[in-house]
């Protein structure tokens, strides 16, 4: 098994305001009992999560496959968790698992969870229930698919949640127990090219005019909307994302975090079945951070508008019986 350091508060040090210090070979050797395992254990990156890159991702994927191993732990900043698992889980195609963990609480301080989440996550890593499952996300004894998981509280050590669905498993006197196995997972239909693509995000907020939303829509390859409730917008906001969807990509989400994107409840300007006949795109269960890295990396991968429209409809709303491209 692969294990690979990133940073991130799990491996932060230092007096008047941590920084990442230590290497995932000082991680590993500060737990006793992952000498259990056989573990090749390396450090990728040495960076806090807010400054990982979807360069960093795809350069840390291409690693983890060369290296042949039959799992791969990544230790990094829980601040991105909930985005770089899911890159990496539209990515991985292979049967072996890929866990990403972190801490919330840096090594100097009392109480600190990072031991006790690394020892968990080469735990379910080793585990034969965590084949096929793709990227899994593991803290505080639970065990979240990453295309579910988000984080939910800026400090709390139990942050991380997956609203729809519940976690997959969780630790049990330090076993796997997986307990909620979704019945399908999507993943990219080819990797994507290194060419520069910009997909923007704008939120919904109460009294926005839509000047600053032209302003954005004018300079992305793609845009995801997170609108008020199941997926409404100000009607004034209405002309120019129907102007924008016939140029570009535009992904409906939801700014709640949790639930469904509409399509047919609400009929008045600026609602979910106005926008959809408008062009725009249902991001379905996908909030709209991730519905931003899974529109970026089908831009990166077609330019094609029909086959963007029908992976993003994949990877949101798959539909009874569709299998995973894992193999």
């Amino acid at each position: 098994m692969l294990v690979v350091g990133l940073g991130g508060t799990i491996a932060m040090t230092g007096a008047g305001g941590v920084v990442p210090t230590l290497s995932a070979q000082q991680l590993v050797d500060a737990v006793p009992r992952l000498a259990d395992f056989d573990l090749d254990v390396g450090s990728f990156r040495s960076k806090p999560g807010a400054a990982l890159t979807l360069e960093d991702l795809t350069q840390l994927y291409e690693l983890a496959t060369a290296s042949g191993a039959d799992g791969v732990v990544i230790t990094q900043g829980t601040d991105t968790i909930e985005e770089t698992a899911y890159v990496l889980d539209l990515l991985h195609t292979a049967a072996w698992p890929i866990v990403v963990t972190g801490a919330m609480r840096n090594p100097t301080l009392p109480g600190a969870d990072g031991p006790a989440n690394l020892l968990a996550a080469v735990t379910v890593a080793a585990s034969p229930a965590a084949r096929g499952l793709g990227c899994l996300v593991v803290l505080a004894d639970e065990i979240h698919a990453a295309a579910r998981v988000r984080k939910t509280h800026s400090m709390h050590l139990a942050t991380f949640a997956s609203p729809n669905g519940g976690p997959l498993g969780y630790l049990v006197e330090g076993e796997p127990r997986i307990v909620n196995r979704p019945a399908y997972r999507y993943t990219l239909p080819s990797a994507p090219s290194p060419r520069s693509v910009r997909v923007g995000l704008y939120t919904a907020t109460l009294g926005d005019d839509g000047a600053l939303l032209r302003t954005m829509a004018e300079q992305v390859d793609g845009l995801v909307i997170a609108g008020f409730g199941v997926g409404h917008v100000p009607e004034s906001w209405v002309d120019c994302l129907s102007e924008t969807a016939t140029r570009i990509p535009v992904v409906l989400a939801s700014r709640t975090g949790a639930g469904w994107v509409g399509t047919h409840t609400y009929g008045y300007p600026g609602s979910e079945q106005d926008l959809l006949e408008r062009g725009l795109i249902p991001a379905d269960h996908l909030d709209p951070y991730k519905a931003r890295l899974l529109l970026h990396l089908l831009l990166a991968t077609t330019t094609v508008r029909a086959q963007i429209r029908a992976e993003m409809s994949a990877a949101a709303a798959p539909g009874p019986g569709r299998p995973t491209r894992s193999t």
